[in-house]
């Protein structure tokens, strides 16, 4: 049974599984029966927690403000305002 405990990995493959995508960072929900049977339990593209061949996963800690960034509500961040911060490059300003 999945603990509330989470962590975090990136996806290095993803044959057959098309709720994955290589490279890209996961919330995986630790779970000792299916780490025993070389399975992570991981949130994919879906929203929901699935089991995965834990070979398709890289495990990674993660710095406190990457945490907090996947924590935060994501409509939160939509209406936080412009990108009026970035600058705008060279080449763009064409």
């Amino acid at each position: 049974m999945p603990t509330r405990e989470k962590g975090y990995a990136i996806c290095v493959e993803n044959r057959g599984a098309e709720d994955l995508e290589i490279r890209k960072v996961y919330r995986v929900l630790h779970d000792k029966g299916a780490a025993a049977t070389g399975y992570m339990r991981v949130i994919d593209e879906s929203g929901e927690d699935y089991l995965y061949p834990a070979d398709y996963f890289v495990s990674v800690e993660l710095p406190q403000k990457a945490k907090r960034a996947w924590t935060t509500n994501r409509g939160l961040a939509k209406r936080r305002g412009s990108n009026s911060r970035l600058q705008r490059t060279r080449s763009a300003r064409r």
